[in-house]
């Protein structure tokens, strides 16, 4: 009876289990890849990656002021400034979509809102809440391989990979904005990652005051409690996870993704990258020289400037001085609030540390930083930054440390499937003795149905209670444990992507000792 009590208990824990790990990394969660073409494409901007000198002209910067004829026909005073509102070709838009989209065919509609404001120069031209309408443009067929892969996994409705575009904005004031869109890839969950606040000069002082010794113990105190916070931070949102509303959709949506068949949807709540293939207009406005007689000065130390990829960096193919490029979303004023730095400006930086994922599950590391500041006018000035915070999709995994390197990391509960797969294996390969005698484990369904999970999820289940064959229960378990060991601890990791147009959060002036001292 004990045995019995322990396999079923192993059982439910595998289920669940498999299930949020399968939420968490399910291809069907996934959005569709950009186009290569449209990449490459000689009329994107920032289609080929900089190199050398020419690194800041590789990605054109927006023009705001007028041409100089354009100006002596202007009928302004000498005091006043016109400034021109133009969104360039390639702006992104982050769209999060409002409606549960069925991808079942080509032009289904969909829907969603701007939720970070565009600026063009100073101005918010198309305000975080515009509405966003789109449209189903592609469903690709699933590959062969992929789809073999995906019944021998029990799941016989794979994802198919789609693409969507957005091609009307619904302004604030009720005017409808015709628009030409290239959607890059999206999450349905997305988080956002940041750098841990440095430690104060008295702790530093300390720290280095310590032996080697005293800094080991140190530092394994502080890892076991990031590992305890994360433990913490993990079962608040289990917890939040229950507590909110919708849960009677959550345990459909748990048990739908369990079935082996199912539909494809956009969720509530994903999130795309939609850039302009062409520019916008939005006319102009004038300003004094008093209120741009700061503009292209730097802003004050530990400044955080809000800023978007403008080229992915992924640790698989980085080396250490691989340009990198960003650009300024929001502008950055004064004490005074006078304009320092207008939306459009760039950053311009370089791959100091790149290490790619390998064997053994040993994941990719990346690290930037930022050496340079681009007004739109042209004007470049020298500048320290680092990467404090970006938006990412939740499967990344991915971490930001002190300095601000981007670390990929791997889910504590791999350990815990894994032995979970292990111990199902064990119980269907060896039989029980109980008081002297030999009980077969196809007789016990408890065993038979976590095996069944083990190797094929809820499809595997049901047949290993219907099969009631030790042979079937064998197998099952055996496969499960394998590729449990596989993914979890013999696979190439997981590679860093930065992805382009990604929200950044860089700090100026605060570049850390140890990147300067790695890019020398």
């Amino acid at each position: 009876m004990g045995r019995i009590t322990l396999a079923a208990l192993a059982t439910i824990v595998l289920v669940f289990g498999a299930a949020t790990c399968y939420a968490q990394s399910s291809p069907g969660q996934q959005v569709q890849q950009q186009p290569a073409s449209h990449a490459q494409s000689s009329t994107t901007p920032c289609s080929e990656t900089p190199a050398g000198d020419r690194v800041r002209f590789v990605c054109p910067a927006p023009t705001f002021l007028p041409d100089e004829a354009e100006t002596e026909d202007d009928d302004s005073t000498d005091q006043a400034i016109r400034v021109v509102l133009k969104l360039p070709e390639g702006t992104a838009l982050r769209v999060e979509i409002d409606q549960r989209t069925r991808i079942s065919h080509v032009g289904e509609a969909v829907q969603g809102h701007v939720v970070q404001t565009v600026y063009a120069f100073d101005q918010a031209v198309i305000p975080a809440g515009t509405m966003v309408t789109g449209h189903v443009t592609k469903i690709v067929p699933v590959e062969k391989l992929r789809l073999l892969e995906s019944y021998a996994n029990g799941n016989f409705s794979p994802f198919r990979q789609y693409e969507v575009t957005f091609d009307r904005l619904l302004l604030a004031d009720g005017q409808g904005l015709a628009i030409e869109t290239t959607v890059a890839p999206g999450a349905a969950e997305v988080v956002h990652v940041v750098s841990k606040p440095e430690r104060n000069e008295d702790d530093k002082e300390a720290q280095a005051q310590k032996s080697g010794a005293a800094r080991a113990v140190g530092a394994a105190k502080q890892g076991m409690k990031e590992t305890v916070q994360e433990a913490n931070a993990s079962a608040h949102e289990a917890a939040d996870e229950i507590r909110k509303p919708g849960k009677w959709h959550r345990v459909k949506q748990f048990m739908v993704e369990q079935s082996p068949y199912r539909r494809q949807y956009v969720e509530v709540g994903t999130r795309f990258s939609a850039s302009l293939n062409q520019g916008l207009d939005f006319g102009s406005e004038t300003q004094t020289q008093d209120q741009l007689s700061q503009l292209g000065s730097l802003p004050l130390a530990n400044t955080i400037l809000h800023a978007r990829l403008l080229l992915e960096v992924s640790s698989a193919t980085a080396t250490r001085g691989t340009p990198v490029v960003a650009e300024v979303t929001q502008p950055v004023y004064s004490r005074d609030y006078r304009l320092l730095l207008p939306s459009g400006s760039r950053l311009i930086g370089q791959v100091v540390e790149a290490r790619p994922a390998r064997r053994l599950h040993r994941n990719g590391e990346l690290r930037v930083i930022f050496e340079h500041i681009e007004l739109p006018g042209g004007n470049l000035q020298e500048v320290q930054g680092t990467l404090e915070g970006i938006e990412v999709d939740k499967r990344a995994h991915m971490k930001l440390d002190e300095e601000g390197g981007a670390h990929a990391t791997d889910s504590k509960t791999r350990y815990l499937s894994s032995g979970i797969a292990l111990l199902m294996a064990a119980l269907a390969a060896h039989p029980d003795m109980d008081r002297g005698t030999t009980v077969d484990p196809s007789d016990d369904a408890a065993v038979r149905a976590g095996a069944g999970a083990s190797g094929f999820g809820l499809a595997g289940t049901l047949i290993g209670l219907a099969a009631k064959s030790n042979a079937v229960t064998i197998a099952f378990s055996a496969y499960g444990a394998s590729a449990s060991i596989y993914s979890n601890f013999l696979s190439r990791g997981r590679e860093v992507v930065l992805p382009k147009d990604a929200p950044l959060e860089i700090g100026l002036g605060t570049r850390h000792p140890h990147a300067k001292s790695k890019a020398h």
